[in-house]
């Protein structure tokens, strides 16, 4: 999941709120949104939703997210990340991907990697858990664990593997049971400063307990 540095470009949190009006003492009186809602994109459906998933990708990189890419990153790189990386595994069926939607606005997705050797048939990697920086502290990234996990097991996976940078991350799967198996140092260049390779942290969650 995305891991925000300090100092990052960081939207308010109460944009995820919505205004339902405004007390006499001048305070805004505001309510929470619905819960998000999971689904597993279509193939068919995956050409009219790249440019969303590559603003949510592009977003999230903007902030610092550790996910493989560093600034500076175009939305043109982050369609074609969806397109020529994601889109084959995906069309064969040897990727799930997910997407969060928020009253009707897509706001997250992740990914389930189903594929690998013979030997290792028991086991899946989660990806690229990304929620719209907007959109943080709703539920969202559980949503979608939760549904990795649901999905995993549907498919016969029941060792699940994933790492991450940051400390919110880790805290979060921690939570939801994910066990730390390491951390490596200098694993990846980060994504604001072209000479510095921050850790990862490798993390793992038996899903037959």
């Amino acid at each position: 999941m995305q891991s925000p540095r300090a100092g990052s470009r960081t939207r308010s949190p109460l944009a995820i709120l919505s205004t339902a009006g405004r007390r006499a003492d001048g305070h805004d009186c505001l309510k929470f949104m619905s819960h998000p809602t999971i689904v597993a994109l279509d193939p068919g459906a995956f050409d009219r939703r790249v440019d969303r998933l590559a603003e949510i990708l592009h977003d999230c990189v903007s902030e610092g997210a550790s996910v493989g890419f560093v600034l500076p990153f175009s939305l043109d790189a982050a369609r074609a990340y969806w397109r020529e990386t994601v889109a084959p595994p995906h069309a064969v069926g040897c990727r799930i991907v997910l997407l969060a939607n928020l009253e009707g606005e897509l706001v997250g997705t992740a990914q389930l990697d189903l594929d690998g050797m013979p030997s290792k048939r028991h086991h899946a990697e989660v990806s690229k858990v990304l929620v719209d920086p907007r959109f943080r502290r709703t539920g969202v990234g559980r949503a979608l664990m939760a549904e990795i996990e649901r999905r995993a097991i549907e498919a016969g996976r029941w060792l699940i593997t994933l790492d991450t940078a940051g400390d919110a991350a880790e805290a979060l799967y921690r939570s939801l049971g994910y066990r730390l198996a390491g951390t490596i140092p200098h694993y990846a260049r980060d994504a604001f400063e072209a000479d510095r390779y921050d850790a990862t942290r490798i993390m793992y969650k038996d899903l037959r307990a």
